[in-house]
Parts: structure tokens; C-alpha cells; sequence
């Protein structure tokens, strides 16, 4: 790990904090909020040091932790199972304690972990765990170190604020998990980009190398190490690990070379985290402020034209939110069509085996009309929400398609909106616009509550007294039977309206995310470009600070 010269404190850090807070304040730079949102949090917790596993869906990062922790904590299986961000620390007795983000906790033993970070339990996080942090004794070693385990990368779908992408700012070292049978993908190149705003220590981690023979684990860290060098222009630490073979050399090499490094230097590692991590909060700020500085310095000119020239009709805030409605309502009116193609094949298969279920059931009820109805009715009610509910559990990822278009078409219009505006700025200013992290935030819709329709549209049951059900008891059954095709058709439309009204909200959710994205550039851009006028000197000045101050971080 990096020595620093110079010992730079977190008084210093917190200083240099409220100074960057004033600026933005002043100039209304409401785009750097959540950077320093991250700083405030960190500086306010304890010194552990955030040592996160993250990679794509089924990388092997739970079970990497499991065996490196050489206890079977974390849930694994042969699908995406990890759904919440779970955190492991020393701790004198062994303890499980779960945050929600009502702001309520549960303690659970350890054993029932999976019923809130599996998949398989908690589907789609529906019991709104916000994170899991678990305390074991066998972790003395580490007393420094929190290890995070997190949700799988590469899918659409992040729960809550916890998933893994918008818990990236929190990372203090990163493990990036890459299966070593597949290639260095795009994804995990864009990744490390974003890893590098927010960590020096970003670490390759080739699972399942036992898959691969000596010369072939030889072959792929030169691959990944060219593909660094040619893409990134850059090199990273690469380790292989396998929880099979060799197992017990991989952990030892990692352990002696990482993990011991890293809690042995606990205190000087979290000064190099906080000081990495206000880096990159003050050129964000003096990004914006040479962009003050150049309106200010145009103060004797026409300002108003300046404006039009940065925010003309490429970036103009009318239409781009015109064309995210656009996006959300042509999408929303395409959710119910495509849910309910995917819902027609199971209308036959349901009819039958529910008609075939009922015709073995129904010999057996006894009483009058009404009674028969009744029982028809709950009967119907239950079998059809079983069908509802296991077909809504097993296909209900076939539904999002539009969920899918619409985070795509959103994000391009996020980008083609800040590529415009970044061209304005610099071919009329001349300066380079900050860096943002605008991440389109995706809540995997809860299932529906799924219910039945009744049997009659006109009870005859009302007057059972006048019907002998000896005679026509019969015919009832098979007017029951005959109404099970329409009670199929009628709840598979219903299913689909209530996946449909799930899944537009979030749509919703989405454009509104976008929209206050484009708000906030606006807000921060407009405030450079009007409020500057006379504050040329006041400008130069907090810019010679903040770069004093940038230097004194880099010492």
C-alpha cells in the first residue's frame, strides 16, 4: 500500500470540507451534493475500512468471503442470490442485525441470514432490507476491516438505495471478483473507471481459477493486464482464487498480502481513502468554478447571449423533459401488450388443470345451492391465486421489457443531454465541465396481492330454497366447470393489469430520477452563468485555495 509523506488528518479533511461546502453554497453547485453527502458520512463513522467484493451476478463472491472467513455465512446457490448489501466485522459475541429502510432493525441468528440476503427469500428485497451487518468473533484478526459482500452487477435491476452501484462511493478498497472463464468484459472496464473516483486500492480478483489449467491462469492475466494497459492505461494488483483447488494458497496469499496489510495500516489507509476521496470533491469544484471564473470574466459582454450560446436549443430543459415523458408514456402503453402476450400461453394449460382438479373435487362438497356456491367460490378463489402467485413468481422477469427500454432510453438521453452540454460549455468557454455520477436508480417492482373473481354474475344462490339440487345439482357442476376457462382469462388480465401498474411506476420513478439529474446541472450552469458578474477576484481567490488545498492532499 502508498506511504504518504505528509499526515493528513480527518480535522484537516473536515476543514477542507466546509470550505468546498461554502463554495457550493455560494454558487449554488447543487451537482456536488452527493459527493459531499459521502464525505460527511464517512467522516462521522467509525475509522473501519470498507473492503468491498463487487463483480457481476455469479462472479463467486459470497462464496469467495465464505471461504476466506472459512465459515458458510453468506448464502450461495446455482442462481443470483445475494439481494442486499451484508457487511462482515469482529465482533466479541457472534451477532446478526438487519437495517430496513423505514429505519427499524431486526436481530435474527445467524442461521436465518438467507431469509433477508437470498434471493430465494427475500425476492427482490421485499423485506426493504436496507443491510445486513453480521459480527463474528473469528474476525479478531481483522478488528480494522469491514468486508462487504453485495449484490451482483451487470443487471438492470438495483434494490433500494443499497445496491451495489449506488454503495460505490462508500467503498474503501475494492475487490473486483471476474469469473477467470470469461473474458475482461466492458462492463468491468466501466466499472473500474467508476471504482477509480472513489478508491486508490482497486484489486482483480480471478475466481474459479480452478477451471483453468497453470499455463492457461498464465495466459489470462496477461490478457486482463494488456487489456488494463491498452484500454485504461493503467495496471492493477491481479490474484487468483479458487474455493477448490488450492484453495488454502490463494487465502494465504491474499490474507498476508491485502487483508493484514490493510488492518495492520488501518489508520493511515482511512487518511488515504478520505484524502483520495476529497481529491476528486475539489477538481469537481474547481471544475465549476473556471467556468464562474470565465462568465465573470465576460461580465462586460453580452450575458444573456452567453447564455444562449451554453444552453441553446440542444440542451434546452422543455424539451429534453418533453422527450423523457415521451420515453415513459410510449413504454407504459407497451407494458400491458407485452405482459399479456407473454400471459396468453398459460391460459389452456391453467383451464385444464384447473378444470381437472375441480371435476375430482367437486363430487365431494356437500349441501344446498348456496352452500355449493360458496365453497365454489373460496375454492376458486384459493386454486386460482396458487396458479396466479407460482406463475407471477416464476415468470414475472419476463415482464420487464419496457422496465428494460425505458432505463436505456432514459440513460441515452441523460448522456446525449450532458455530451451537449459539455460541447457548449467548453467551445464557448474553453473549460472542461465536471465529472457527475448520475446513476438511474431501478426498484425492482413487489409482486401484485393476487385475488380471484367470483363464479356468478347473477347469484342464483340467493334463492337455493326454490331449487332441488337432487335434480339439478348437475347442472350446476357443470356450469362451475364451464366458467373456469373465463375465471383463467379473467384473472391472467388481471395479473397482467397488476404487473402493469407495478411496473409504469417505476417507469415513472425513473423519468422523475432523469429529470432531477437534468434539474440540477441546470440549477448549478444557469447559477454560474447569471450570478457571477463583479466576483472575478472573489472567483481567482476560493480557486487559488482550493488548488493550495488540492496540493496539500497530493503531498
Amino acid at each position: 500500500m502508498e506511504k504518504t509523506t505528509k499526515k493528513i488528518t480527518p480535522s484537516q479533511i473536515r476543514d477542507l470540507l466546509r470550505t468546498v461546502q461554502d463554495v457550493c453554497a455560494r454558487f449554488q453547485l447543487v451537482s456536488l451534493n452527493r459527493q459531499i453527502e459521502v464525505l460527511e458520512g464517512l467522516l462521522a463513522q467509525n475509522v473501519l475500512i470498507d473492503v468491498a467484493v463487487l463483480g457481476q451476478f455469479k462472479s463467486g463472491k459470497s462464496s469467495f468471503i465464505n471461504s476466506l472467513i472459512s465459515k458458510s455465512v453468506l448464502p450461495v446457490g446455482v442462481i443470483p442470490v445475494t439481494t442486499a448489501i451484508t457487511r462482515l466485522q469482529y465482533g466479541e459475541r457472534e451477532q446478526v442485525v438487519v437495517s430496513h429502510f423505514d429505519g427499524t432493525t431486526t436481530e435474527t441468528p445467524l442461521k436465518n441470514i438467507a431469509d433477508f440476503t437470498s434471493e430465494a427469500e427475500n425476492p427482490g428485497n421485499q423485506r426493504n432490507v436496507s443491510v445486513v451487518d453480521i459480527e463474528l468473533p473469528s474476525l479478531k484478526e481483522y478488528a480494522g476491516l469491514r468486508l462487504v459482500d453485495t449484490p451482483g452487477l451487470g443487471s438492470v435491476f438495483k434494490y433500494h438505495n443499497a445496491a451495489s452501484e449506488n454503495w460505490l462511493p462508500e467503498v474503501g478498497a475494492a475487490l473486483l471478483a471476474i469469473s477467470a472463464d470469461r473474458p475482461l468484459s466492458d462492463h468491468d472496464l466501466e466499472l473500474i473507471r467508476e471504482l477509480t473516483r472513489h478508491t486508490p486500492n482497486i484489486i482483480l480478483l480471478l475466481t474459479k481459477a480452478d477451471l483453468l489449467t497453470g499455463d492457461q491462469q498464465d495466459e489470462v492475466i496477461r490478457f486482463f493486464q494488456e487489456t488494463l494497459k491498452r484500454e485504461l492505461n493503467r495496471e492493477l494488483p491481479i490474484y487468483l482464487y479458487s474455493t477448490r483447488a488450492g484453495a488454502d494458497r490463494y487465502k494465504s496469499r491474499i490474507e498476508t498480502e491485502i487483508l493484514r496489510k490493510l488492518t495492520a495500516n488501518r489508520d493511515i489507509e482511512f487518511r488515504r481513502m478520505l484524502r483520495y476521496k476529497m481529491q476528486s470533491l475539489v477538481q469537481s469544484c474547481l471544475n465549476y468554478l473556471e467556468i464562474a471564473l470565465e462568465t465573470s470574466l465576460r461580465a462586460d459582454q453580452d450575458r444573456e447571449g452567453l447564455r444562449a450560446q451554453i444552453l441553446n436549443e440542444k440542451v434546452n430543459e422543455d424539451l429534453t423533459m418533453e422527450e423523457l415523458g415521451i420515453i415513459s408514456r410510449e413504454n407504459q402503453l407497451q407494458t400491458r401488450p407485452l405482459i399479456k402476450t407473454h400471459l396468453d400461453k398459460f391460459y389452456a394449460p391453467v383451464a385444464k388443470k384447473v378444470i381437472a382438479k375441480l371435476e375430482k373435487d367437486i363430487s365431494r362438497w356437500k349441501g344446498n345451492l348456496w352452500k355449493l356456491t360458496r365453497r365454489y367460490e373460496a375454492w376458486m378463489s384459493e386454486i386460482m391465486s396458487e396458479e396466479m402467485e407460482q406463475i407471477s413468481r416464476a415468470e414475472h422477469r419476463h415482464f420487464f421489457g419496457t422496465l428494460n427500454k425505458s432505463h436505456v432510453s432514459f440513460t441515452r438521453s441523460l448522456l446525449a443531454f450532458r455530451k451537449f452540454l459539455e460541447e457548449n460549455i467548453r467551445n464557448v468557454l474553453g473549460v472542461q465541465l465536471a465529472e457527475v455520477e448520475w446513476e438511474i436508480e431501478v426498484q425492482e417492482p413487489e409482486r401484485p396481492d393476487i385475488f380471484a373473481t367470483k363464479s356468478f354474475d347473477i347469484h342464483l344462490d340467493l334463492i337455493w330454497f326454490l331449487i332441488p339440487m337432487c335434480i339439478f345439482r348437475r347442472f350446476f357442476e357443470r356450469h362451475f366447470l364451464d366458467g373456469v376457462p373465463r375465471e383463467a382469462a379473467v384473472n391472467l388480465s388481471r395479473l397482467a393489469a397488476q404487473w402493469e401498474k407495478c411496473i409504469n411506476a417505476v417507469i415513472e420513478s425513473m423519468r422523475r430520477q432523469a429529470a432531477s439529474y437534468i434539474r440540477q446541472e441546470l440549477t448549478t450552469i444557469e447559477a454560474l452563468l447569471t450570478g457571477t458578474e463583479c466576483r472575478t477576484e472573489e472567483i481567482r481567490r476560493l480557486i487559488a485555495e482550493l488548488k493550495e488545498a488540492a496540493e496539500g492532499l497530493q503531498s
